[in-house]
């Protein structure tokens, strides 16, 4: 992903929720599942660490994403935002 595409998806997530949580439970199966589900759908999702989550944003963020195949957008304070082109029926046409 060049600067230029990673600038534009940045722009994006400034106005999405959101879509899911790490809480004390951390990054479980059913957490990766439902993420997966998700960034499917919308293809750019932002989750949110909260103070209790036994991992911080930048571990979490590597993790995830190496778990469902996606790229790392940004990490944030305690924001994540990853990106997964949609193969099917892509909703997002990145700058060249």
């Amino acid at each position: 992903m060049t600067t230029k595409q990673r600038a534009y998806l940045r722009s994006m997530a400034q106005t999405i929720d959101p879509v899911t949580q790490i809480g004390k439970e951390g990054i479980t199966p059913a957490f990766l599942d439902s993420v997966d589900k998700s960034i499917e759908k919308r293809e750019l999702i932002k989750i949110s660490v909260l103070q209790t989550s036994p991992i911080f944003a930048r571990e979490a963020s590597g993790e995830i994403a190496e778990a469902i195949g996606a790229e790392v957008v940004q990490v944030i304070g305690s924001k994540i935002i990853l990106y997964r082109k949609n193969q099917k029926n892509p909703k997002i046409v990145l700058p060249r």
